[in-house]
Formats: structure tokens, C-alpha cells, sequence
């Protein structure tokens, strides 16, 4: 394959056909759903750290609007290669709220793991300590699963980094 081959590849790449794309933007909205509702259900039920629920709700707010923002057609860019104002007013509204969802995700971070392990009995005599088990779990496993994806796709990139040194096929336009 010719090197303007794979550009015209990595410029144009090709589209999943509409029900896989539609089935994955679904598949991609019921975590932010589920932060929603489990950080509204358990609102005041964290006196240890009361931005736990907080947090949840605001990462599932803003992760369901980035989702449903990248449907829109401003999110794409346009097939002629230009670029329309839209579609940039889009890509710093994106850049923004992405930015904000990483410094938030870092205060969750401090919240969520500051208070490890709470005390999850709200009988006991200090209730300051205390933290519902399944808004704390959730949180918890929500914001520790960011960190075991992230090493994943490291861990992935890397190994497909090495195989393309190893087992990497000369180009026949190449002197080799």
C-alpha cells in the first residue's frame, strides 16, 4: 500500500454502518445514567464526603452531553475538507468540557480516595465517618476503572508498537 493510500485512509476513515454506531452511543450513555442516578439517590448519604454524590452526578451530566454532542453533525467535519464555524465553535466546546471533566476527575479522585475506607454503618456513634456502601463502591470502582482502561490501552499501544518493530514489513519503494 502506497504511503498516499494510508493518508487518504487516516484522513477518510471508514464509517461503522449506522446501527453499530447508534448501538455504541447507547452503549456509551448507560454509565453516565447510572452515575446520575445512583449520585442523586444517595445525595446526603455521605457525610464523610459529601462531593462524592455531587461528583457522580456532574460527571454523568457532562459525559452524557459529550455523547450526545458527538451525534450532531457540527461535531463532524465537513466531507470537502473545509471547515465551517460550527463545527469549531464545536470542537472548543468539546475541548473545554473535556478539560473540565479532567480537572473534576481529579477532585473525585482527592474525595474518593481521601476517605478510604469509610464506615459504612450509620448506627455508629460518629456519623461523620460514615459513607453509603453502594454510593462509595460505585464511585470508587467507577473512578478505579478509568485507571484500569487507561493501562490497558497502554499496555495494548505498546504491544502493538513492538510488533510493528518486530514483525515490520518492508515498503517495496523502500532501498532494502
Amino acid at each position: 500500500m502506497s504511503n498516499t493510500a494510508i493518508l487518504q485512509r487516516v484522513r477518510n476513515p471508514p464509517q461503522p454502518p449506522t446501527p453499530i454506531l447508534a448501538f455504541s452511543k447507547l452503549t456509551l450513555c448507560i454509565m453516565p445514567a447510572a452515575q446520575i442516578a445512583i449520585g442523586a439517590v444517595y445525595l446526603d448519604e455521605c457525610p464523610a464526603q459529601k462531593y462524592i454524590p455531587i461528583y457522580l452526578m456532574v460527571v454523568g451530566v457532562f459525559g452524557l452531553v459529550l455523547t450526545i454532542l458527538s451525534c450532531l453533525p457540527c461535531a463532524q467535519e465537513p466531507k470537502d475538507g473545509t471547515t465551517n464555524p460550527l463545527s469549531r465553535v464545536c470542537a472548543i466546546w468539546n475541548s473545554l468540557t473535556s478539560f473540565f471533566l479532567f480537572c473534576w476527575f481529579i477532585a473525585g479522585n482527592v474525595w474518593i480516595y481521601s476517605i478510604y475506607e469509610p464506615d459504612y454503618n450509620k448506627n455508629t456513634t460518629n456519623v461523620d465517618l460514615y459513607c453509603n456502601k453502594t454510593l462509595y463502591l460505585f464511585a470508587f470502582w467507577t473512578t478505579t476503572l478509568v485507571y484500569i482502561l487507561l493501562l490497558l490501552f497502554l499496555f495494548v499501544g505498546c504491544c502493538v508498537l513492538v510488533c510493528f518493530f518486530l514483525c515490520g514489513r518492508a515498503d517495496p519503494d523502500d532501498d532494502v
